[in-house]
């Protein structure tokens, strides 16, 4: 418990940073218009491509032994992939709307 208090002592700044950022970016996502939605969805997923290199170099230069950064990272590959796929299902599910019909 003292190590987690440590950490949140050291870095509030940036889990204020963080918790900003998520609020903010609620009200962005939420303002946007429905015919936006599709370009906005390839950014995402731009951006969830970089997270997911940023976990995978994570783990390769962690240690064995350090067994919460590890963790993070596969969460962050995990929560990454989840992101790029349902964002390339949704894209490609909003894209087929705007296909002819063959008769």
């Amino acid at each position: 418990m003292e190590n987690i208090l440590s950490f949140v002592d050291q870095n509030l700044l940036m889990i204020y940073l963080l918790a900003f950022t998520i609020m903010l970016g609620f009200e962005l996502i939420s303002k946007v218009p429905t015919v936006l939605h599709t370009p906005l969805m390839s950014g995402a997923n731009a951006i969830s491509g970089v997270v997911i290199i940023g976990a995978i170099l994570l783990i390769r230069r962690a240690d064995a032994s350090d067994l919460f950064t590890l963790v993070l990272g596969t969460v962050g590959i995990i929560l990454g992939m989840i992101n790029v796929v349902g964002g390339f299902a949704v894209t490609d599910r909003m894209l087929e709307m705007f296909k002819k019909k063959k008769a």
